[in-house]
């Protein structure tokens, strides 16, 4: 199938100022990303970057991916994303992925399901991704977003709190044991934060208003339910290694892809 994978990569982090331009192996990490984008398959033409930073554009221009400057006002992917489109001419149905800049090893075939499962869903503007949780201790993590889809599959909604709550095994005495409590951890989604979005939708958002949910939550998806936009919502099995927020986390990225033992190309 046809669509578009967006790579927005800011140059400003809190944690890992420069990340998209952290080297892994040798290679700046948004290569990284970028060479998970071109594993689905579509034509590299199809697969774009979008930075607010010259020094991010000139290291993506030099190994030779597509590139958009985008402006720095963005508070948000989403907006950076419709940026993109617009600048495009991308038409109101294509689909677009959105691949975040610090996830190097995002694997190929869950990008191309989120942008499947939002085609096999016309009613849904959004498409996104949930793992079941088998540990216990992430349901009641605030940091493990939960998600409750209904039959359709589609999202009825985010939270950080353990939803659905089940009256029945969150009593005291189960709280107080771990390993019956974990026995049905199953039973709940962790949101898995990749996004599929048709181009319609994209710009939708970024003209809609802040949600109170979503200001409560901290959760941007929460948005796009609040003005009653759905969202589909595909089970995997398996969550994908966490990316890259932290010095820490460059650091063991280093050593997987060293035990890998994958040289630059």
């Amino acid at each position: 199938m046809s669509y578009k994978i967006v790579i927005p990569a800011r140059y400003g982090s809190s944690r890992l100022p420069g990340k998209p331009l952290a080297l892994i192996n040798g290679r700046p990490m948004v290569w990284h990303v970028w060479q998970r984008a071109l594993e689905t398959g579509i034509p590299a033409s199809d697969i774009w970057v979008a930075t607010d930073d010259q020094r991010i554009y000139d290291a993506v221009m030099a190994f030779g991916a597509n590139v958009v400057m985008t402006g720095v006002h963005h508070s948000c992917g989403t907006d950076r994303l419709a940026e993109v489109a617009a600048q495009q001419g991308w038409g109101d149905e294509e689909i677009v992925v959105n691949v975040q800049g610090d996830e190097p090893l995002l694997p190929a075939h869950l990008i191309r399901l989120a942008a499947e499962t939002l085609a096999a869903d016309e009613e849904s503007g959004i498409a996104t991704l949930g793992c079941p949780i088998v540990d216990f201790a992430q349901i009641m993590a605030p940091q493990c977003v939960k998600v409750v889809t209904n039959k359709a599959g589609q999202a009825l909604y985010f939270s950080r709190a353990p939803i659905p709550w089940d009256r029945d095994v969150f009593t005291s005495e189960n709280l107080s044991n771990l390993n019956h409590a974990a026995a049905v951890a199953p039973n709940w989604l962790r949101h898995i934060g990749l996004y599929a979005y048709r181009v319609k939708t994209l710009v939708s958002l970024s003209h809609l208003s802040v949600s109170p949910l979503e200001l409560l939550e901290s959760l941007e998806q929460l948005r796009a339910l609040w003005h009653g936009i759905k969202i589909a919502v595909a089970r995997v099995e398996q969550a994908p290694p966490h990316g890259v927020d932290t010095p820490e986390d460059l650091a063991r990225i280093q050593r997987h892809f060293e035990s890998e033992v994958v040289a630059p190309q």
